[in-house]
């Protein structure tokens, strides 16, 4: 990443604070210039339509706002909709409630950002559709 002088990359915002690596500011949508920071991120996230995003799969990329950071992703992991170890999926789901509700800190901590609240009201409400080999809701 850092090998070749005056070359510009791009890489997650996490490794570049832990890399102590320089970053630029860039223009957005809004035609404000925005540095990367939790704060632009979260921006970014509160604009995006989460509840029509297919498995909250949404591209954040050029948001609206005028404090949004212009490129911006989501990190998510996938679970089948049905499960055939209703234990382990239980399980994977008390792990996430989790984290989501006592992991905030420990994730900007990491240089990463919190999911909105929000959001994980709807994720919690899209858990109600994985079920286990009965066809009985997991969660």
């Amino acid at each position: 990443m850092q090998r070749i002088p005056g070359a510009i990359g791009y890489v997650e915002y996490a490794y570049a604070l832990q890399n102590k690596m320089a970053y630029a500011s860039l223009q957005n949508r809004d035609g404000a210039w925005i540095k990367p920071d939790a704060k632009s991120f979260q921006a970014t996230a509160a604009h995006a339509d989460w509840a029509k995003a297919p498995g909250f799969y949404a591209i954040l990329t050029n948001e609206p706002g005028k404090e949004s950071w212009p490129i911006t992703d989501a990190t998510f992991i996938l679970m089948h909709k049905t499960q055939a170890n209703l234990e382990g999926a239980k399980r994977v789901l008390d792990f996430f409630k989790w984290a989501y509700e006592h992991g905030d800190k420990m994730a900007e901590d990491l240089g990463y950002i919190p999911i909105p609240d929000q959001v994980v009201q709807l994720i919690y409400q899209a858990w109600t559709a994985i079920q286990g080999p009965d066809g009985k809701p997991v969660y």
